[in-house]
């Protein structure tokens, strides 16, 4: 498995925030305790020879956890025998689901020269031919444009009482995200998805579907970084069975900016992959008692 400096620890620079979040208390654990666990499903004698199915069926299982956490809270065998998901706004919200995992992987040399264009592309794929206005897909929302995160549901998406930036502020923060992907953050992968992911909940940037675009992202993150090239790691299943009121009360960790605020959002991704390493981890071991 690759290394980069996005998994080690080094002297953070001025300039580098993310570098600085690194450092704060529980931080540096939570990103050696993940980076222990990814390591140890990456050592199973499974992955040596059947990696693309532990690959196809993580993405699944992370389809039905975004999704989940969206409002389409699927039974994952629902999901898997599913072909169409065009009727109903729970069905097309677990089709984006599925559709953006499937997208996050071919997206990673695109997103460290320029995030705005992935993300772009990553809601014109969740949100096209989903019923919502044309106009509105692919593009952040202008002043004005309401935001709902299932289309066609009864409900907003899990963030219904944080607030809800205007557009001018989006932009700007959208351009200051960029701006920190593009520089090369020497922060732990694990720190700069937590951010990427919390950054685009916390503004909602698109009319629809921000939550599936935000676990996305945070997947190309972890992907891209080398943390887990093979994508067998799924957050989203750990942020669906920690449940969304742990979710929530994490987030506003985030959106309070404090340094102990920061770090709980942080080391609650951290187990979030780490719930999606033992699910892959199951996987293996099912796929060898199979194999025996």
């Amino acid at each position: 498995m690759s290394t980069t400096a996005s998994d080690g620890f080094f002297a953070p620079r001025p300039e580098d925030p993310l570098a600085a979040l690194a450092a704060l208390p529980g931080v540096p654990e939570a990103v050696d305790s993940v980076r222990r666990a990814v390591d140890r499903v990456y050592s199973h004698r499974v992955m040596r020879r059947r990696s693309d199915e532990v690959t196809s069926e993580a993405a699944l299982r992370a389809a039905r956890g975004s999704a989940a956490l969206s409002g389409a809270d699927w039974a994952l065998e629902e999901v898997r025998r599913r072909s169409d998901f065009s009727s109903g706004a729970e069905a097309r919200a677990v089709g984006a689901a599925l559709r953006l995992n499937a997208e996050a992987g071919q997206l990673l040399s695109i997103w460290v020269q320029s995030p705005l264009r992935v993300l772009a592309r990553l809601h014109l794929v969740a949100a096209g031919g989903s019923g919502v206005p044309d106009r509105t897909v692919g593009r952040p929302r202008l002043a004005g444009e309401p935001v709902v995160e299932m289309p066609g549901g009864d409900m907003a998406g899990p963030l219904i009482e944080a607030p809800l930036p205007g557009a001018d502020e989006v932009a700007g923060r959208l351009d200051g995200l960029s701006a920190l992907i593009i520089a090369a953050s020497t922060a732990p992968a694990l720190v700069t998805a937590a951010v990427v992911h919390g950054e685009l909940l916390a503004l909602r940037p698109f009319g629809s579907y921000n939550g599936l675009v935000a676990r996305a992202a945070e997947r190309v993150v972890l992907i891209g970084s080398g943390l887990d090239p093979k994508s067998v790691c799924p957050a989203e299943v750990g942020h669906a069975e920690l449940g969304r009121a742990a979710y929530v009360a994490a987030f506003d960790g985030y959106l309070s900016g404090t340094p102990d605020g920061m770090a709980a959002w942080i080391t609650h991704c951290g187990r979030a992959v780490e719930l999606g390493v033992r699910e892959s981890t199951a996987v293996c071991e099912a796929l060898q008692r199979g194999a025996a």
